[in-house]
């Protein structure tokens, strides 16, 4: 039961939490990407749905924070109507609740959610339970960080930056009941800090080392082609901190597949190990719910290293 409106404040609510589950809760707030309010709602509440979803958790309610930018009434009224209609849309498209929010003027149009869900303690997913021998799944294509970079500098074509949008309105629920079905052991989502980093999370939760093939890396059309004209996102650097856990930086450093490990992703795919017996099923089962791009990236090793957690390796 949610209880809003006449018996709270406005930007409160009132949440039972069912018995024998426990409460998930994640906040993401960002300023807009795009000019168009409807799709950039849609986008930042998929992506704050994510962090749900990658714990294994039922999205159940979510209250809203809005920054418009300053102009008259009636065209902040208009962005805000366009902006929390793509946000309820997909709150609705994943059976969630709007409970509340608020809204600020600012220089430029930012939102995000906090989000509420529910899991039993037995289906959670953490980023810790990587076993030796698993495979790791990689449920969509990364490249959305350099493709609205270059986007930024009109050297985007339309086809690459409407492709990215498309799987950024894509849902990862249907992908968190394939992962849990074919007895995934630990997941995450892959966002802001690239696919190393979030790998590199889960490395250091679950004590094991990796080893990766940046050539089966599933990519956006695009982001090959972007990386080697020079174009990268500007948060590059920064998840670039993580290199140091990556053996064979130089022998790799050339490939432009390497500069996508470090590419951050905006409402991104998931990130998951399932036991090798169980992958090829799990992967024929997301690719049936429209995840045509998941693939085995790479596979779960015992620590080789006491400094290095990757080793990047090529097999084809």
């Amino acid at each position: 039961m949610v209880l809003t409106g006449l018996d709270t404040p406005d930007d409160a609510a009132i949440i039972d939490i069912p018995a024998n589950r426990k409460l998930v809760q994640s906040v993401d707030y960002f300023r807009s990407f795009l000019n168009d309010p409807f799709l950039f709602g849609k986008i930042a509440t998929n992506h704050a749905i994510n962090d749900l979803l990658a714990m294994g958790a039922e999205p159940h309610s979510a209250m809203a924070i809005a920054s418009i930018p300053y102009a008259d009434e009636s065209k902040q009224e208009e962005e805000l109507f366009h902006l929390m209609s793509g946000a309820v849309e997909c709150l609705q498209e994943n059976s969630t609740k709007l409970v509340g929010g608020h809204s600020s003027e600012s220089g430029e149009m930012a939102f995000g959610l906090s989000v509420n869900g529910f899991a039993s303690p037995a289906q959670l997913f953490l980023k810790s339970g990587m076993q030796p021998g698993d495979c790791l799944i990689l449920t969509r294509a990364l490249g959305s960080g350099v493709l609205f970079a270059a986007d930024m500098r009109r050297k985007a074509k339309a086809r690459w930056i409407e492709e990215a949008v498309s799987q950024m309105l894509m849902s990862n629920r249907d992908a968190m009941l394939s992962l849990r079905k074919h007895g995934a052991t630990a997941c995450t989502d892959v966002s802001g800090f690239g696919l190393a980093g979030h790998l590199f999370e889960m490395i250091q939760a679950s004590a094991v080392a990796v080893e990766i093939d940046p050539l089966r890396l599933p990519l956006m059309e695009g982001a090959l082609a972007t990386v080697e004209r020079g174009i990268l996102s500007s948060l590059q650097t920064q998840n670039m901190r993580v290199k140091h856990a990556i053996e064979d930086n130089d022998n790799m450093a050339s490939l432009a597949q390497y500069a996508l490990l470090f590419d951050p992703q905006t409402a991104g795919g998931l990130l998951a190990s399932v036991p090798a017996d169980r992958a090829g099923a799990c992967i024929d089962d997301l690719r049936s719910h429209g995840y045509g791009q998941a693939g085995i990236i790479a596979r779960v090793i015992n620590p080789f290293d006491q400094a290095k957690f990757m080793r990047l390796r090529t097999t084809h």
